[in-house]
């Protein structure tokens, strides 16, 4: 099982902070999403766990570099860009390629092939591939070398609702085999469904690593729902207690900003009868929003031409 610790990742272009000591750690045995706003650091930060840009810092693999890793494709998959294939050369030549570089039995080339869904279209040219078809290729290569670490940015662009499905059963299937798999989306729902822990970066900076429960609950909306007969007089009750009313639909009253203790407490003080009481928590959309709402395109017109995203 492999241990991702990123320790002090730090990149600038030019002038301009893109990393600023990033730490983390990706624990196997889960899927942990990357998240950020446009123009946090994401893909850089990616890079530079792969060495693939200069900066600082330092990532290990069970406590060794990538470029240190003797056989890395057998301990590190990465999917980073979706274009790095020559379109006229098929699937299965571009998989052969890399697995006769690489020291992988040539019969691993049609085993993921038909693992990530391109069986038949393996003789195909990729240049003529959907996008959607580009990201299975994409995996397909990081998983030449059945590696117990996948880092993946952004692997559902231009997946078909079925695509996605299959994406998210897969690493989830992955990630409970003991393996470590970090992933950036930007497609927070289906994130949702799958992720048990979230990093999220913004201005270059960590400002959250926590389990998925755990981020939305201390940063999602809570919202309490309540229904009485009296909704005008449990309106004025609540929102004398510190309360807001955010939607009402006839007897059905949306609180945030209170407990569900308190809506009940306030609705008995003030003999207002209740006949329905519960709270639904926010999404991660909705956490992610919040602990973003100040990191939002960070220099984005500055550094994306230098591959932050």
């Amino acid at each position: 099982m492999a241990v991702i610790e990123a320790r002090g990742l730090s990149k600038t272009f030019g002038d301009k902070p893109a990393v600023q000591d990033v730490s983390f750690r990706v624990e196997p045995g889960r899927v942990t999403g990357f998240l950020g706003p446009n123009g946090a650091g994401k893909s850089t930060t990616m890079r530079l766990m792969l060495a693939l840009d200069e900066g600082r810092g330092t990532t290990t693999f069970d406590g060794s570099r990538y470029r240190d890793l003797p056989d890395p494709i057998r301990r590190v998959g990465a999917l980073l860009d979706t274009g790095a294939f020559h379109p006229r050369r098929s699937a299965r030549n571009h998989l052969r390629m890399i697995a006769a570089g690489s020291g992988v039995e040539a019969g691993r080339v049609d085993e993921v092939l038909e693992l990530v869904g391109l069986g038949t279209v393996a003789r195909a040219r990729p240049g003529g591939y959907s996008l959607g078809m580009a990201q299975r290729l994409g995996l397909a290569s990081a998983m030449l070398g059945r590696p117990d670490t996948l880092i993946l940015d952004e692997p559902a662009n231009g997946m078909d609702p079925q695509g996605m499905r299959w994406l998210r059963d897969f690493l989830k299937q992955y990630a409970s085999e003991g393996n470590a798999v970090l992933v950036s989306s930007h497609l927070l729902s289906d994130l949702e469904a799958f992720a048990e822990h979230v990093i999220v970066i913004g201005q270059g900076r960590i400002i959250a690593d926590a389990s998925l429960d755990e981020f939305v609950r201390s940063h999602g909306l809570e919202t309490v729902q309540v229904r009485s007969d009296t909704p005008d007089r449990l309106t004025e009750a609540l929102t004398g207690a510190g309360g807001s009313v955010t939607d009402r639909s006839d007897d059905l009253l949306l609180v945030t900003g209170l407990s569900r203790r308190e809506v009940a407490e306030a609705a008995a003080s003030h003999h207002c009868p209740v006949h329905e009481l519960f709270t639904t928590t926010g999404t991660l959309e909705q956490a992610f929003l919040r602990v973003s709402a100040d990191s939002v395109d960070f220099d984005a017109r500055d550094t994306e031409a230098g591959g932050t995203a």
